[in-house]
């Protein structure tokens, strides 16, 4: 099997490409300098080369308010990045399968968040836009898939956590901000500040954990969505108070500022669908993997670089 991978140097790519080579596959993964998924003929250099799959992770967004800031720029930048995506992959790879990353956003307040959900209603304002090139992307899978017959497979992840996040100066997901917040707390004196009241909820699955089921899942779904998440989800103070007991901080200190965005209140996926296909699925223990996110957090001082 050789697979084709947009994104790969990101967080989810980088777990990817570790389980691809540990499983003995081949792939092919250039960077964004290589490859410019905005410019219509860079994906062409890569043609004369036939691969069985090709994961589509790439996309242009950030955590925090990034969407609120940049709506235009996401919109143009998504749409070009993955219409030129789907032309060469129906023009000059029709024998590989798309796998493709979705997002939750996608889903429209007050939804069931299942599958059957992804394309209705609106979604979030504050993310609207990124949720709706999302959305776009897998309308255009199922276009392709309509007239020329070719095959795909979309994934739709809960906030992803775990070793080896690559911050590198950008906002970072609530999960590893609460991490480097909390630490710095810690090990410096500075004032852990939390943005909202701290009771909005969130869903967090490990990210080694959903590339393994969606690989375990590529394998018995075509032409289909499925949701990866824990099934459950925590309030940001207890993923706080969970940060602050495993690395020795008063919780207490946390200071909580409601004046700031906060996002959605609740999310968390339906996987009903999914348990149905990989009955075996168990999500690891929340703590645990906090533990081993905080162990390569010290280990790395990548609390230090974001």
């Amino acid at each position: 099997m050789t697979s084709f991978i947009t994104g790969g140097g990101g967080f989810l790519g980088t777990e990817l490409k570790r389980q691809l080579q540990v499983a003995g596959e081949r792939f092919l993964s250039p960077s964004s300098r290589e490859c410019d998924l905005t410019e219509v003929d860079h994906l062409d250099r890569f043609a004369d080369q036939k691969f069985d799959t090709i994961y589509h992770l790439a996309a242009w967004t950030q955590a925090g308010d990034f969407c609120l800031r940049h709506p235009g720029e996401q919109w143009i930048i998504n749409q070009k990045m993955n219409t030129n995506l789907l032309s060469w992959w129906q023009a000059k790879q029709p024998q590989a399968k798309l796998v493709f990353i979705g997002t939750s956003c996608a889903y429209a307040p007050g939804s069931h968040l299942t599958e059957a959900d992804y394309m209705h209603g609106e979604p979030i304002k504050s993310l609207y836009t990124y949720a709706m090139t999302k959305r776009m992307l897998f309308a255009g899978a199922k276009a392709i898939e309509k007239q020329f017959g070719l095959k795909w497979f979309c994934v739709v992840p809960s906030t992803l956590y775990g070793p080896g996040y690559h911050a590198d100066g950008r906002q970072m997901h609530f999960i590893f901000d609460l991490m480097r917040k909390i630490i710095c707390g810690k090990e410096f004196g500075e004032p852990v500040i939390l943005w909202g009241d701290g009771h909005q909820k969130r869903e967090i699955v490990y990210v080694g954990d959903f590339v393994e089921t969606m690989l375990q899942l590529n394998k018995k779904c075509v032409n289909d969505i499925v949701n990866i998440g824990a099934g459950e989800e925590f309030s940001i103070r207890t993923f706080a108070g969970l940060i602050s007991d495993i690395i020795g901080y008063d919780a207490a200190k946390i200071h909580y500022d409601t004046s700031r965005y906060v996002g959605a209140t609740s999310k968390c996926l339906a996987i009903e669908k999914l348990k149905a296909l990989q009955p075996s699925y168990q999500p690891r223990p929340l703590r645990e993997g906090l533990e081993a996110t905080l162990k390569w957090f010290y280990d790395t001082k990548a609390y230090l670089h974001s």
